[in-house]
């Protein structure tokens, strides 16, 4: 397979009510991709409508006022996000609500699989466990206790 540093590439599918967002988590991703952790690959933004029609938002100016809010991340576009793909995140939320979809490379695993793929081993599978079975588990497991 040869030497690819590339981490695991995941996403996140985000719904906000209110159809706005804050600084308070952003900068928090921000800080993800600062520090060398993630590399957000694609990030967009869409306002959901009556009968499954959307709009999407520049991620330039989120909340309306004229004032870039994440310039940082205008333009990140990978190709693997369409809008396809916008429109199925949109059907998850109500109409007024937005929906957010990053996707993002975990850049902290590629040195690791550089490293196994320079002694012979290889990626053959990666997955994700849902964040409320792992709750579940450990709350599980407290109760053992």
């Amino acid at each position: 397979m040869g030497e690819l540093a590339v981490g695991p590439i995941d996403y996140l599918a985000l719904e906000f009510p209110t159809a706005e967002l804050n600084g308070d988590g952003l900068a928090i991703l921000v800080d993800l991709v600062d520090r060398g952790v993630i590399r957000v690959l694609d990030f967009r933004f869409a306002v959901a409508h009556e009968g499954g029609a959307f709009t999407a938002v520049a991620l330039s100016d989120l909340d309306g006022d004229g004032d870039l809010d994440l310039a940082v991340f205008e333009g990140v576009e990978s190709g693997l996000l369409d809008d396809d793909d916008l429109g199925q995140a949109v059907a998850l939320v109500e109409p007024g609500q937005g929906v957010a979809l990053l996707v993002y490379e975990n850049t902290w695993a590629g040195p690791f699989v550089a490293a196994m793929n320079r002694v012979g081993a290889d990626v053959i599978a990666s997955g994700r466990i849902p964040a409320v079975d792992v709750v579940a588990a450990l709350d599980a497991l407290e109760g053992d206790a």
